[in-house]
């Protein structure tokens, strides 16, 4: 594939992230009009290798995981670099989403973005492979409010010890971010899939609080943390104004046994995620309500179209039967009323916004 490399847009622990178009027909054709491109020096691309194998082992039949468009290595200002294609999130990460939200959301929000991760676990548990780094940064949202998995560059095959994995038997090597690392990762350097599990929990407390699941001070250093998570019985504090609901989720998740910690498939047949109590839309910002386009844009009106509910309203209130309310009226009434009453004054309605 042909293509240019646009302004940076973020950049992680083992890659620069860049807009990416491509720049002849044949691959406009071929691939989105923008991409985000993913970029790291040749000898420092291991992560973006395996994140690009484990990608291409999982498919695209799971729509809560990022698509991956292939890679390619370029020559740029005398480096080599190897680039991995993949879809871009305008919305840009959960992690941004929680900041631009005051540092909070709300529960029913939480609801909806944990029931999708979940989804996205138990397709990429189902396959055979380990996230392991499961966390609001590495969750993008989409302009339509969806989110997906990201960021499989720590990503493994269930059941491989660390000597298949590249790693040192007897030698310790963290794998994930240490603010959601398991027990039994800490312990026992043990990453499968209740490890992810553990990660969930943690990043609900994040999205509820705005404050990581752990309450570490910023002069504390990564052992003291590593120790509180793996030695005792402290479990993070579950947000005491969470309901009933998502506290017992919490508690499914935060477990120190792994062979007791709820896996995805469980949890997504849990009250707290079920699909009636997910069913609120989301969109990635707060957009301003449009404006009427004809007399029957309105969408309080179409779910109030029978003479029932008309006799109904007029016994509640005999005042909301004139002109200023008729669009609570039948379609063959309203039509009726807007040619024996004339134009409509619309300048006394407000909340209308500029369309060009």
């Amino acid at each position: 594939m042909e293509w240019v490399r646009g302004d940076e847009i973020g950049h992680g622990s083992f890659a620069t992230i860049n807009f990416a178009t491509p720049s002849n027909t044949y691959s406009a054709h071929q691939f989105p009009p923008l991409m985000a491109v993913k970029s790291s020096g040749a000898v420092s691309s291991a992560s973006l290798k395996n994140e690009k194998q484990v990608l291409d082992l999982l498919g695209v039949d799971c729509p809560q995981i990022i698509r991956c468009f292939g890679d390619s290595c370029s020559y740029e200002n005398g480096e080599e670099l190897y680039n991995l294609f993949l879809e871009y999130a305008s919305g840009g990460s959960l992690a941004d989403r929680i900041q631009s939200r005051g540092g909070r959301l709300p529960e029913f929000e939480v609801r909806r973005y944990t029931r999708t991760i979940l989804e996205g676990l138990r397709y990429i548990h189902g396959k055979g492979f380990v996230h392991c780094d499961v966390k609001p940064r590495n969750i993008l949202v989409f302009h339509d409010g969806d989110v997906k998995i990201a960021d499989f560059g720590l990503s493994k095959k269930a059941g491989k010890n660390r000597a298949e994995t590249g790693g040192e038997v007897g030698r310790f090597q963290l794998r994930g971010s240490p603010l959601y690392m398991s027990p039994e990762s800490v312990n026992d350097n043990e990453y499968e899939s209740p490890c992810d599990i553990w990660a969930v929990g943690c990043a609900v407390v994040e999205m509820l609080t705005g404050k990581p699941a752990w309450n570490c001070r910023p002069e504390s250093n990564v052992y003291s943390l590593l120790l509180k998570i793996g030695i005792g019985e402290e479990l993070p504090e579950i947000p005491k104004d969470l309901s009933e609901e998502g506290k017992d989720f919490l508690r499914k998740c935060l477990v120190k046994d792994p062979s007791k910690r709820w896996t995805a498939d469980m949890l997504l047949k849990h009250p707290f995620v079920a699909e009636s109590g997910c069913s609120v839309p989301l969109t990635t910002m707060d957009e301003p309500s449009t404006s009427p386009r004809c007399p029957f844009d309105f969408e309080d009106w179409a779910s109030i179209q029978s003479e029932e509910g008309d006799q109904r309203i007029e016994e509640e209130s005999n005042c909301w039967l004139n002109w200023s309310c008729s669009w609570l009226c039948c379609p063959r009434e309203r039509l009726l009323q807007l040619v024996d009453n004339g134009p409509v004054n619309w300048s006394v309605t407000d909340s209308w916004v500029t369309v060009r």
